[in-house]
C-alpha cells in the first residue's frame, strides 16, 4: 500500500474473535451440535422451534460473558484512536455479535447486532442483558410485561443493519480492510466490490483467501490476532 489514507473503513468477520475463544458460524462445517446453523439462525427456525434457537443463542450469549479482547481487537482500537487524533475519518464496521471491539476501547457499527443485547417481538424495545443466561428460561419484555424477548442479532433472511452509512463511508474511502470474513455472507460481502469499483485500495486479512477476493486485493493470510496490528501499523504509516 502507496497512497496516502485520507479516509477508511474497515470491517472485521468472525476471524476477528476466533483467538479470543469465540467459535464462527462456518467452523466445523457450519455446524452446531450437529444441525446446520440455518436451522438456528433464521426467523423460520425460532418460529418453528425457539426454545432450540434460544439454547443456541444463550450459550453463545454465555461465552460472550468470559471472553476478551485479543490484539486484532486491541490493534483496531489504537487504530481508530490514532486516526481521530490525526483527523482521519475511519468507519469501524463489524459482522461480529459480540462486544469485544468495544471491550477493546473501540466504537463500532454492528451491522448483524449485538449478543449484549435482547429485543421485544411485540413493542420492540431493545434492552442491554448479559444477565439472564439460563438456557432454558426465556425472558419477558419489561415495558410490555408479558411479550417474549428474542436475541437482537440479524438472522439469516433479515436485512443487516446500517449499510446505507457504510456504503456511504466506502464512496469517500482512500482504503478498504477485510478482516477475518468469509465472503460468503450477502449482502455484507459486496462491500468489497463496492470499495473496489470505487477505486479504493483493498486489503483483505484471513485464515484462507475468502470467496470474494479478487486478484487486485492485497491478501494478507494468517490468524488476525497475527496479522492485523502490522496492518494497523501499516495504515499509521501511510496517515499525514
Amino acid at each position: 500500500m502507496t497512497r496516502p489514507l485520507r479516509a477508511l473503513v474497515v470491517l472485521s468477520g468472525a476471524g476477528l474473535s476466533a483467538d479470543s475463544g469465540l467459535p464462527t458460524f462456518r467452523g466445523a462445517g457450519g455446524l452446531w451440535e450437529g444441525r446446520r446453523v440455518e436451522d438456528v439462525a433464521t426467523p423460520q427456525a425460532w418460529t418453528r422451534d425457539p426454545a432450540a434457537v434460544w439454547r443456541f443463542y444463550q450459550l453463545r450469549r454465555a461465552a460472550l460473558v468470559a471472553a476478551r479482547p485479543n490484539a486484532a481487537h486491541l490493534a483496531l482500537a489504537r487504530l481508530q484512536r490514532e486516526l481521530r487524533a490525526r483527523g482521519v475519518p475511519l468507519l469501524l464496521a463489524t459482522q461480529n455479535v459480540d462486544d469485544l471491539l468495544e471491550q477493546a476501547g473501540a466504537d463500532a457499527l454492528h451491522v448483524h447486532g449485538s449478543l449484549a443485547h435482547l429485543r421485544c417481538e411485540r413493542c420492540g424495545r431493545v434492552v442491554h442483558d448479559l444477565e439472564h443466561l439460563d438456557p432454558a428460561a426465556f425472558v419477558t419484555c419489561g415495558a410490555c410485561g408479558y411479550a417474549r424477548l428474542r436475541p437482537d442479532v440479524v438472522w439469516f433472511g433479515e436485512m443487516p443493519r446500517g449499510l446505507d452509512g457504510v456504503e456511504c463511508a466506502i464512496e469517500a474511502a482512500t482504503c478498504f480492510v477485510a478482516i477475518g470474513t468469509s465472503g460468503q455472507v450477502w449482502p455484507v460481502a459486496g462491500l468489497l466490490e463496492l470499495a473496489r469499483r470505487r477505486g479504493a485500495t483493498t486489503i483483505v486479512q484471513a485464515l484462507e483467501a475468502p470467496e470474494n477476493l479478487a486478484p487486485g486485493d492485497e491478501f494478507r493470510a494468517g490468524r488476525a490476532v497475527e496479522v492485523v496490528p502490522g496492518i494497523v501499523d501499516e495504515l499509521l504509516a501511510m496517515t499525514p
